[in-house]
This record gives structure tokens, C-alpha cells and sequence, in this order.
């Protein structure tokens, strides 16, 4: 059985639609057969319909039509400019709000950045002072430690002396009993000797 021409147009329309090139090898496929001549014969009118649909017909419109349509153009354009001016009016009162707004936020912020940056040296001025005084309390601590160590060295010191003159007030103690012990002693043994020649003498005395 012979191959249409409608069915080459139909099997050309489908392979078109899903996107695949309806060459002569894929209408034949997609036919199951024919002859490439056939093929190629309704295909070169297939195109050329594909063309004319894809191509329209433009004819110059009527000289009448055109002024019309040129007039009715300008007037839709000075509309349109009167827009454009109106909304482009708005928007430049619009944009000097808004200019203004920055302006104050702007002043307001310098004054804000002012007055911090007054703070902020006025902070660095209390830190430099606690600082300084810091610095003096650590010095006056020291020199505080340092006093109270040397106290406690003439301390041990003094308590040192004071237990060594305690001793040699001790040794002087018991050199001073000792002496008043051989000076009794002493005294004791010088009176038996007077009381002894005393005696004697008495004695010689009496046998003359």
C-alpha cells in the first residue's frame, strides 16, 4: 500500500510536536516504510506550509489608517509624558523627604558620635586615674610589705638579743651566787680563824 501525502504531513506534525527533527530516515521510521521520494516530495510542501505559518503575510497599512494611528500615538505619548512627569514630580518631592530625613539622621548622628566619643574619653580619663591610683596602691603596698618585713627581721632580731641577754643575764645570776657563796665561805672560814687566834691569845694570856 502507498504512502499519503497526509500521512507523511501527519507523521511530520507528530515528530515536529515532541521535539524531534522530521527528517526523511525518521518519517520513514515513524511510517514503517515508503519511498524517499514520496517522502521527500510532501516534505518539501510540508515546509513550505511550516514556513507560511510561522512567516505571516505584513502589508503596509493604509495611509489614512497610519495618521490616525500617529495621532492616536502622540496623544497617547503626551499622556503618557504627563504621567511620567507627574509620577517623576512625586518622586523627586518623594526623594527630598527622604533627603531631608537622611540630613537630620545624618546631624543627629554626628551629634550621637560626638557624645560618645566625649564619654568614652571621659571613661578613658577615669580608667587612667583608677589606673594611676592602682599603680600608687600597689607601690604604697609594697613599700607597706616592705616595712612590715623589715619590722618583723629587727623583731626576730631584737627577740634574739633579748633571749641572749636573758641567758647572759642567767649565767651573770648564777656567777653572781657562786661568788656570794665563796665570799661567805670565805667570810665564814676568816671569822673561825679570828675566833681560833682570839682563843689562843686568851689562852697565852691566861697560863702566863
Amino acid at each position: 500500500m502507498a504512502i499519503t501525502k497526509e500521512q507523511i504531513f501527519a507523521a511530520a506534525d507528530q515528530l515536529d510536536s515532541i521535539g524531534q527533527s522530521p527528517t526523511l530516515n525518521n518519517i520513514r521510521k515513524a511510517l514503517g516504510g515508503g519511498s524517499f521520494t514520496t517522502i521527500s516530495d510532501a516534505m518539501s510542501e510540508w515546509k513550505g506550509r511550516k514556513q507560511a505559518k510561522e512567516s505571516p503575510l505584513r502589508e503596509p497599512a493604509p495611509q489614512a489608517l497610519a495618521e490616525r494611528i500617529t495621532e492616536l500615538g502622540m496623544d497617547i505619548w503626551a499622556v503618557a509624558l504627563d504621567l511620567a512627569n507627574g509620577r517623576l514630580a512625586a518622586e523627586r518631592e518623594a526623594l527630598d523627604v527622604v533627603r531631608g530625613q537622611l540630613e537630620t539622621e545624618k546631624q543627629e548622628a554626628a551629634e550621637l558620635a560626638d557624645q560618645v566619643t566625649a564619654e568614652l574619653e571621659a571613661l578613658q580619663g577615669r580608667v587612667s586615674a583608677l589606673e594611676a591610683a592602682e599603680l600608687a596602691a600597689h607601690n604604697d603596698a609594697e613599700a607597706l610589705r616592705t616595712q612590715c618585713n623589715q619590722m618583723s627581721e629587727r623583731a626576730a632580731t631584737a627577740e634574739a638579743r633579748a633571749i641572749e641577754i636573758e641567758k647572759r643575764a642567767d649565767n651573770l645570776n648564777a656567777e653572781l651566787a657562786r661568788v656570794n657563796q665563796q665570799n661567805a665561805e670565805l667570810l665564814k672560814t676568816l671569822a673561825n680563824a679570828v675566833k681560833t687566834s682570839t682563843n689562843a691569845s686568851t689562852d697565852g694570856k691566861r697560863k702566863t
